[in-house]
């Protein structure tokens, strides 16, 4: 593909953006290639961000506008069956970002997991009561705030204490995540990139 669609969607252009998605699917291009190239959209956002060329409001326009195009996509959860198993998914409480992780939810829907979303500022009870009724081989937290590392070592000690662990591997991402805060929270995997979480979490489900 040109780029075009990253391109679009990293100027913040909403039509250009749709149309865009919409050209794409009549050519017959794979759902996940055109997610591939929003992905990279949004990073081109979080660099102007980091730059300072953005500000928090173009990163809310940049979600929306991500949003809408996944749901001009329609449904691709049947491009491949849900053979992986169940995947519960949360961002942590403490923390209310949802971006990276509506990202990795829907690149995960169509690698074959089904996807249980907790939504945000999750406490550990929800997480907890997931994994009891899900049965999830891997579940995943998300952390855009260095002040809510704590909570995610909080809720994994809980998940121990109450004899969830044994079985499960829990993947943590988000922008300031790294393998250091990995370590301090006992996680069992860092992931950077919603592709990464992807690879870690068939590699956990097999």
């Amino acid at each position: 593909m040109s780029g075009e669609l990253a391109k679009k969607l990293g100027a913040l252009d909403e039509d250009a953006v749709l149309a865009g998605v919409q050209a794409l699917k009549e050519q017959g291009v794979p759902g996940l290639d055109i997610i591939q190239e929003l992905q990279e959209g949004m990073q081109a956002v979080g660099q102007k961000y980091e730059a300072k060329e953005y500000f928090l409001s173009e990163l809310i326009m940049s979600a929306e506008i991500f949003n809408e195009a996944i749901s001009a996509l329609g449904d691709l959860s049947g491009t491949e069956q849900s053979h992986l198993g169940n995947f519960v998914l949360g961002t942590i409480y403490g923390d209310i970002h949802d971006i990276g992780k509506n990202i990795v939810s829907t690149v995960l829907k169509c690698n074959g997991f089904n996807v249980i979303d907790l939504g945000v500022d999750v406490p550990t009870e929800k997480f907890i009561e997931g994994i009891k009724e899900y049965k999830p081989k891997v579940i995943g937290f998300s952390c855009l705030l260095t002040t809510a590392f704590d909570n995610i070592k909080a809720a994994i000690e809980e998940i121990e204490n109450a004899g969830l662990r044994n079985d499960l591997r829990i993947l943590i991402g988000g922008g300031p995540v790294d393998q250091s805060v990995c370590d301090y929270v006992k996680a069992d995997a860092v992931c950077r990139s919603a592709q990464e979480a992807v690879e870690v979490a068939q590699e956990f489900s097999v």
